[in-house]
């Protein structure tokens, strides 16, 4: 189970080592904020790509094999980054970066839940190492490029050495055996919500759809607020001012586990929107203290969010309808960590962070809003 937990995280760890490193793309390749974001949502296209393809690929095939196939795409997705250093390759290495996350996600919480006896301490670690992972990324990656030499190639370096683990997966005991071949197990994952339910995914998918839209912009745009304010920061504090958001999530979600699930979700609700208002005051003022306090309250908001969305979403469905009622809710999610995002870099490019973070608060406010009154009208059955 720890190896399995290990793997899970560094697989999520390297979703986010580009974070720190984009003020050198920016310098390297001339950049826009447009096409640093769409690179950014890159990561989130690949990640679609297999949670619709590849959702149920474990339950057919085995944990082992999903567990294996995505460290080799992480692999694959870092050689990329490593050898073309170019906007195409940064596309496309994000592209495979999101799909081995995508791969990890579903398995690897699936083998944790069957390896331990507690099915609430099993759920537990596969949400720190998660969340914790992303939270990590820009914390290794930061000190690492800030430290060593080759600030775009050490932190890739890094992090196939936190991989080496995975080589012993084989000695992991396997929890699903397989029932059909790789070729006939890809296919497109049904997306459905029992007809009864609606409402209540509705209320859980938008609050999702807000966190993810939340949690993008800081990741995608923190390098480019500190290199406004403080000329060059340094991808160390670049990395630990991303984190610092992740780390403020994880705490909530662990606090969260025992409380009511709509509870939660209005909290969340109320921090997202005030976390946004908070970055556009401290883009307005130029303050990093006030852009740090946002990232706090604002990954409060997601972690809220995020985790009580999840809870009610596995609620909704029997277990055979539950991957296909998840998977609908995680496409809803990760579209508001790319539309919005796209759309926030374009107007940055066109005008200025200040508006860009004006236009996403007004959104992240409208949907918070939206998500409250959903949750308060259909209320999860106690």
């Amino acid at each position: 189970m720890w190896l399995v937990g290990w793997v899970f995280t560094v697989v999520m760890l390297g979703g986010t080592v580009p974070a720190p490193l984009y003020p050198f793309y920016v310098r390297s390749l001339e950049l826009s904020e447009l096409q640093v974001t769409v690179v950014f949502a890159a990561y989130a296209v690949g990640t679609l790509t297999a949670l619709l393809l590849g959702g149920g690929l474990s339950d057919r095939v085995g944990r082992r094999p999903v567990l294996a196939l995505a460290v080799g795409t992480a692999v694959v997705s870092t050689l990329v980054f490593l050898l073309a250093p170019t906007l195409p390759g940064l596309l496309v290495a994000r592209v495979l970066s999101g799909l081995s996350v995508g791969l990890t996600t579903g398995t690897a919480t699936a083998a944790i839940a069957e390896l331990h006896p507690d099915r609430r301490t099993a759920t537990t670690l596969a949400t720190v190492a998660n969340m914790g992972g992303l939270g990590l990324g820009p914390v290794v990656s930061g000190v690492v490029a800030q430290h060593l030499p080759g600030p775009t190639i050490a932190p890739y370096l890094a992090f196939l050495v936190l991989l080496l683990p995975a080589l012993a997966l084989g000695a992991v005991p396997e929890t699903r055996p397989r029932t059909g071949g790789l070729a006939g197990a890809v296919r497109p994952q049904r997306l459905s919500v029992p007809r009864g339910t609606r409402p209540r995914f509705a209320a859980a998918a938008v609050g999702g759809f807000a966190a993810f839209a939340v949690l993008g912009l800081f990741t995608s745009l923190t390098s480019s607020f500190l290199g406004q304010e403080l000329g060059d920061p340094g991808p160390q504090l670049v990395g630990l001012s991303v984190a610092v958001m992740f780390a403020a999530a994880v705490g909530c979600q662990l606090l969260v586990q025992r409380w009511d699930p709509d509870r939660a979700a209005l909290v969340g609700a109320g921090l997202l929107p005030a976390g946004t208002a908070l970055v556009v005051l401290a883009l307005a003022t130029g303050s990093l203290p006030l852009f740090l306090l946002a990232a706090v309250v604002g990954g409060a908001g997601v972690g809220f969010s995020f985790q009580s969305a999840v809870a009610r979403v596995g609620g909704l469905a029997t277990p055979d309808e539950r991957a296909a009622v998840t998977s609908s809710f995680f496409v809803v999610a990760y579209l508001g960590i790319t539309v919005p995002v796209v759309g926030v870099g374009e107007i940055a490019t066109a005008s200025s962070l200040t508006t860009a973070a004006v236009a996403l608060a007004v959104l992240v406010l409208a949907l918070s809003a939206g998500a409250a009154v959903l949750t308060r009208r259909h209320p999860t059955p106690a």
